[in-house]
């Protein structure tokens, strides 16, 4: 059997190694607090499937955007949610199990998908199946000790935690290894609930900055 090609990471997720994770009631509310993220340097958005409407406004979203940002759809849980992202332009797909179906119809795009898991099998078979990355969830239960311990026998394993990170939090799990770190509720605040938008570009910045310090210290090792 011949291996499967990996997509490989975005050029803007390596440049700007945050995903900010966004739910709201309607994705009807999402276009001002992505433009206040952008502004701010956090430029992979997630736009999350339990959110209603994601479908509907995801191309109007990247048309308003364009290459300002990369738009990706998470909380995919079947091939066909995974099918009717892409169709709609989805940069990147983001599941919260390993499910080998999404995998496989993403990479059949060419598309960045980041599956995720929890115990080492888990986290191997979704890279194995083609992933170029695999998201570590929920990463709080474990902590960024867990993913220095998963570099020993993986050091080539790309992994991004997501779940539960706090910001004060983010520059750790990229010392210990991590290529991004996935956020959202200590970032995006009470963005959704009529909050302070330039608060949220002040902590995307913070957040951009204190990643980008580690990822060069890290370097610098």
């Amino acid at each position: 059997m011949s291996e499967v090609k990996k997509p490989k990471i975005s050029a803007l997720l390596k440049e700007n190694p945050v995903v900010a994770v966004l739910r709201a009631r309607h994705a009807l509310e999402y276009a001002p607090v992505i433009e206040a993220l952008a502004q701010g340097g956090v430029r992979s958005i997630e736009l999350t499937l339990s959110t209603s409407g994601v479908m509907e406004q995801l191309p109007t979203l990247i048309d308003k955007f364009g290459s300002d940002v990369e738009l990706g759809v998470g909380t995919i849980t079947s091939a066909e949610e995974a099918i009717a992202s892409l169709d709609r332009g989805a940069a990147y797909l983001v599941t919260p199990t390993v499910n080998h179906e999404v995998v496989a119809a993403a990479c059949k795009r060419g598309v960045p998908v980041y599956p995720g898991g929890l115990t080492p099998t888990e986290l191997l078979s979704g890279w194995k199946s083609g992933a170029p990355a695999v998201k570590l969830f929920p990463a709080s239960t474990v902590g960024t000790r867990y993913l220095a311990q998963l570099k020993g026998p993986f050091p080539d394993l790309p992994i991004i935690p997501s779940g539960g990170i706090e910001m004060e939090d983010a520059p750790a799990w990229i010392a210990a290894g991590s290529v991004a770190v996935s956020i959202g509720g200590p970032l995006l605040q009470d963005a959704f609930k009529g909050g302070n938008l330039l608060e949220l570009t002040k902590r995307a910045r913070f957040i951009t900055k204190s990643v980008h310090t580690a990822t060069q210290e890290r370097g610098a090792r």
